[in-house]
């Protein structure tokens, strides 16, 4: 079985790579392709990835090759991780900070600045869908290119059922709040009830023995305490909402907090990572190929410091200055695991349940049929489908209409091209709410990226 990873030369890319060597998912996949447009960050995730081969010989590791040639990449692949990054991390600088200096929150999936990306990024992964069905259309297409939701909303268009959408926030949270209310994580989902968009969702049950132990957890301020989402929200909106929102809805509900400290913080998000992987690239880059002694070993463990420091700085807006991640919070759901988990499902016709981005269907009556949503999914040979879920209330309902118009805006403004489509997104996301900012926002965005105005004359 042949895998390929599209955005090959990615931070999290030897996060993959490790899970395919060991474990439950060792030997699955004989052949791994690293697919990037950048041939030196390509270079340097191949130099960690055998330097990890080069301390663990006697793991399954796949046999690898790279490649800047899209159609090299797709052609005999099983199943097409797809993880790019359009424009770079220079471009996510950008997106955060045209939001920023309107004075509105900058994140890179959400608000403007998620916006702004998704016009960007989905026109480049249509191409790439398109190249995929032409070449190899039996192959699968995992999505976590972001804004996920909205990236998978769009290629189902062109592939259909073969696209299926990821995140690790969802299933980290239940995780999360399982351990805090000392019941076992089910793999099977059973008992978990959680529903929304891609950054945008609750946890409203976690069922064990019959009963839902939620309740009884909003209710434990200690227990609250002790994992991430428990901290950020606080008791008292916790036990308001009767819920347990997933990390991004930080945004939403401390919007004015949020937007404070992203304006008064000496770097964006985006420009700390671009500062730590322009460094880290170089030194990736001169430490080899792992075959020798030296400075060849040092490729893994620069860049697993990296990724640690990475994973500590996650979301610092939202916690006090001197406030650290726990290592359990750290632990999450972890990306590549759901993204495998997946891939063993489609490949070895095993049923799986897993929270997806996966067509709507009939299950949500106040959202269209084609549009994707984030929930308990089961995921086969024959494709992912969302479980049945409950009622959404007033609030849960408002926010994901709201947005879903949004992101079917979006998609509109790309397939259409559409200028309007873009202002109308900008003017009625809830992170923005002003049609006068919208004009504003968007000539920002078109002459921080000139390709937008190209893509509303083609």
């Amino acid at each position: 079985m042949r895998l390929t990873i599209l955005g090959g030369g990615g931070f999290r890319v030897p996060l993959v790579h490790r899970a395919l060597s060991h474990g439950r998912y060792a030997g699955l996949i004989t052949e791994l392709t690293l697919h990037d447009t950048d041939p030196d960050r390509l270079q340097a995730i191949a130099n960690v990835l055998r330097a990890m081969e080069a301390k663990d010989p006697q793991a399954a590791h796949p046999q690898l090759s790279t490649t800047t040639d899209l159609d090299q990449a797709l052609t005999g692949a099983d199943v097409v991780f797809a993880a790019i990054r359009t424009d770079g991390v220079e471009g996510r600088v950008k997106d955060e900070r045209v939001a920023l200096d309107h004075g509105l929150i900058g994140q890179e999936t959400v608000g403007a600045g998620g916006v702004s990306y998704a016009l960007r990024s989905i026109p480049q992964m249509l191409h790439i869908a398109r190249r995929l069905k032409e070449l190899n259309p039996h192959a699968w297409l995992i999505n976590f290119t972001n804004p996920a939701g909205m990236v998978t909303e769009a290629l189902q268009q062109v592939l259909g059922s073969g696209v299926i959408g990821i995140c690790d926030s969802p299933i980290g949270l239940v995780r999360r709040a399982a351990r805090a209310a000392r019941i076992p994580a089910s793999a099977s989902l059973r008992g978990v009830d959680y529903v929304g968009l891609n950054h945008l969702g609750w946890l409203r049950g976690l069922e064990h023995d019959g009963v839902n132990q939620l309740p009884a957890l909003l209710a434990d301020e200690r227990k609250l305490s002790t994992f991430e989402e428990g901290r950020l929200f606080g008791p008292r909106l916790l036990r308001v909402l009767g819920t347990v929102p997933n990390e991004y809805l930080f945004y939403y509900y401390f919007r004015s907090e949020a937007t404070r400290a992203l304006t008064g913080a000496s770097q964006t998000r985006g420009e700390y990572i671009a500062r730590q992987q322009d460094e880290l690239y170089k030194q990736l880059a001169a430490a080899g190929d792992g075959s020798g002694s030296g400075s060849d070993s040092d490729a893994y463990r620069l860049w697993d410091e990296a990724r640690r420091s990475r994973e500590d700085g996650y979301l610092a807006e939202a916690r006090p200055e001197d406030e650290q991640r726990d290592e359990s919070d750290l632990d999450g759901g972890g990306y590549e695991e759901v993204a495998l988990s997946v891939m063993n499902a489609v490949l070895t016709d095993t049923r799986t349940s897993l929270i997806l981005n996966v067509r709507n269907g009939s299950t949500i009556a106040c959202l269209p049929t084609s549009a994707v949503i984030e929930a308990p999914s089961t995921v086969d040979a024959s494709g992912a489908g969302p479980l049945p879920v409950g009622p959404l209330t007033l609030h849960q309902r408002g926010l994901m209409t709201q947005l879903k118009d949004v992101e079917a805006s979006t998609i509109r403004a790309v397939t259409n091209a559409d200028r309007d489509a873009a202002l109308y997104a900008f003017a009625f996301h809830p992170l923005v709410d002003s049609a006068n900012l919208a004009e504003k926002l968007l000539s920002a965005y078109e002459q921080e990226f000139p390709e937008l105005e190209d893509l509303w004359r083609s």
